[in-house]
C-alpha cells in the first residue's frame, strides 16, 4: 500500500510543512505515489505519506535499497529476482546528471497536466535531451536545473524540495519507526506486507530492517490479510515505547524478530470538548481537526469515544483553515462516518475517462450526523471528508466555501536526500463535482438549529434513494 499526500494550497496562507501523501516521509524516507498509470485503490495505504501512507499501488521512484547481498540465498532464481530490483547505493556516488535525469523520469512517469496546458510526453523528451546535452558541474546546479524544468510544466504544485525541506515531512512516518509498507501481490495473488521505503539512520533501519523486507507479524499479531494502512496502526505506540516486528530479508529468507524502539515526530492534530446547544438541553461534542498527520485517525477516535461517553449527542467536526496533509488520513476518517459500500471520493489520472471509486469497507464508527465547519482555508483532504461527508447525507456544511483544492501529489525522494512533489491526478466527490477550483458550496452560513440539520439530511437521503 501506500501513503498519499495531498499538498496544501500556497496561498492564501502557507502550508503546514513545504509539500503535503500519500505517507510519510521524511528527508531520507523513501516515498511512494499512489498511482500506477491507472488509479489503483485507496492509498493503499501507503502508508507511505504519500503521503503521504493507501493503497495506491506503484510505487513510482525505487527507493535505494538497503538489501545485504550476503543474506541471499543461493539459489539462483533467488538471486535473479533480488539483482532485478536492486539499486545499491550504498557506496555508489550519485552524479549530478543522475539526480536531474531521476527528476526527469518522476515527471514523465506520473505528472497530470491538470491545468491543460498540452504537456506532452515528446516535448517533454526534448527537454530532457536539451537539459542533459552538457556536464553539470555541482549539486547546487543540478537542483536548480530541476527546479527550471518543473517551473516550466506550469502546475503551482508541482516543485522541487532542498534536502531541509525534505526533511520537514517526517511527521508523516505513520509507523512512528520510519517505514512505509506497502501490499504487494505474489505470483499466486497473495498480499505481502512490503518495506517500500525506510528512513535511513531511522529507527528501523538502525535496528536491522531493510528496505525490502516482507514484514510477517507484530507483536505476534499474523498481518497476513491486514491492509498496510492496518498493519501501520499495529506499528504505532508512545514514543520512546518498543515494538518488536518479524520479517522476511529480501525474497529468500532469513526470518528474523527484530525490537524496535518508536520515534514519533507527529503532534496530535486533534482538540475536543463537550459544548451545550439548544440552552444546554443539548451535550454536543465539538473536534477540531488541525491537519491529517500521523495520529490524526487514532486521536480523532479517542476523542469521539471520550465525547460520547460523556453524553454527546451529535458532533461538530471543524476543519476551518485546515489546509489538508495526508490523504489516505482524511480517506480513513471519512470511512468512519460512512457505511459499508458509501463511495468516499473519485480519483482520476491521465486517463480523464477512468475514474477509479475509494468506498467504504466497514460499517460506521459514529452513526450521528455531523455538522462540519468550512472556510476559504479549507483544503485538499479537509475537502475529502466534508464532500464524502455531504454527498453521503451524513453530514451538512457550515460556513463558507471550501478552497477548491482537489488535485493529488506524491512526494519522491530522490537518491541525493532532496525530493520533487508532483501532481499524479485529481479528486471528483461521490456526486461526481470536480473539487479543484470549484471548492464546496455550504448547506449553512450559520450555524443552524439541530432540527434544521436532520431535516436537511432527510430530504437529501430522500433525494438520493429517488
Amino acid at each position: 500500500m501506500s501513503v498519499w499526500l495531498k499538498i496544501p494550497p500556497p496561498s492564501p496562507s502557507p502550508p503546514p510543512v513545504a509539500a503535503r501523501p500519500q505517507p510519510l516521509c521524511n528527508s531520507r524516507l523513501n516515498c511512494v505515489t499512489w498511482f500506477d498509470k491507472t488509479l489503483v485503490g485507496a492509498l493503499s495505504g501507503v502508508v507511505s505519506f504519500g503521503l503521504l501512507v493507501s493503497s495506491p499501488s506503484a510505487i513510482a521512484l525505487e527507493a535505494p535499497s538497503l538489501r545485504n547481498p550476503t543474506a541471499l540465498h543461493s539459489n539462483k532464481i533467488c538471486r535473479d529476482v533480488e539483482q532485478e530490483n536492486r539499486v545499491d547505493t550504498g557506496s555508489e556516488v550519485v552524479t549530478n546528471e543522475g539526480i536531474v535525469e531521476e527528476a526527469w523520469q518522476i515527471v514523465n512517469d506520473s505528472f497530470l497536466d491538470s491545468g491543460g496546458r498540452r504537456w506532452s510526453q515528446e516535448s517533454w523528451q526534448q527537454k530532457r535531451e536539451d537539459i542533459l546535452s552538457n556536464s553539470i558541474q555541482t549539486r547546487s546546479k543540478a537542483h536548480q536545473i530541476i527546479k527550471r524544468m518543473l517551473a516550466s510544466l506550469g502546475d503551482p504544485y508541482t516543485r522541487f524540495l532542498s534536502p531541509e525541506e525534505f526533511s520537514k515531512m517526517a511527521r508523516y512516518d505513520m509507523t512512528g519507526i520510519g517505514i512505509n509498507l506497502r501490499e504487494v501481490p505474489d505470483e499466486h495473488g497473495n498480499i505481502r506486507m512490503k518495506v517500500l521505503g525506510i528512513i535511513l539512520d531511522g529507527p528501523a533501519q538502525s535496528a536491522g530492517v531493510r528496505q525490502g523486507d516482507e514484514v510477517l507479524a507484530v507483536n505476534g499479531v499474523d498481518v497476513q490479510g491486514k491492509s498496510a494502512f492496518e498493519v501501520s496502526s499495529l506499528l504505532q505506540g508512545p514514543n520512546e515505547t518498543f515494538v518488536t516486528i518479524q520479517v522476511k530479508h529480501g525474497n529468500c529468507g532469513p526470518v528474523e524478530s527484530i525490537q524496535v524502539q518508536r520515534q514519533l515526530v507527529a503532534r496530535t492534530p486533534v482538540f475536543y470538548r463537550l459544548e451545550q446547544a439548544d440552552s444546554g438541553a443539548t451535550p454536543v461534542g465539538y473536534i477540531r481537526l488541525k491537519e491529517f498527520n500521523a495520529l490524526a485517525k487514532k486521536d480523532l477516535v479517542i476523542a469521539m469515544k471520550r465525547l460520547q461517553d460523556m453524553g454527546a449527542s451529535y458532533f461538530i467536526l471543524d476543519l476551518r483553515d485546515n489546509l489538508g496533509g495526508l490523504v489516505q488520513a482524511g480517506i480513513e476518517i471519512s470511512k468512519l462516518f460512512l457505511g459499508e459500500g458509501d463511495t468516499v471520493i473519485y480519483t482520476v489520472g491521465r486517463d480523464s475517462l477512468l475514474q477509479k471509486a475509494i468506498v467504504a469497507d466497514t460499517s460506521p464508527f459514529i452513526q450521528t450526523p455531523v455538522i462540519v465547519l468550512v472556510n476559504g482555508k479549507t483544503a485538499s483532504a479537509s475537502e475529502i471528508v466534508a464532500s464524502a461527508l455531504h454527498d453521503n447525507c451524513r453530514g451538512v456544511l457550515v460556513g463558507q466555501r471550501t478552497y477548491g483544492k482537489g488535485l493529488i501529489q506524491s512526494v519522491f525522494e530522490l537518491h541525493d536526500g532532496s525530493g520533487v512533489v508532483v501532481t499524479v491526478g485529481k479528486y471528483v466527490t461521490p456526486n461526481h463535482k470536480d473539487i479543484n477550483g470549484n471548492g464546496l458550496e455550504p448547506d449553512f452560513q450559520k450555524l443552524p438549529a439541530w432540527g434544521d440539520v436532520s431535516q436537511h439530511l432527510s430530504k437529501c437521503n430522500k433525494l438520493q434513494q429517488g
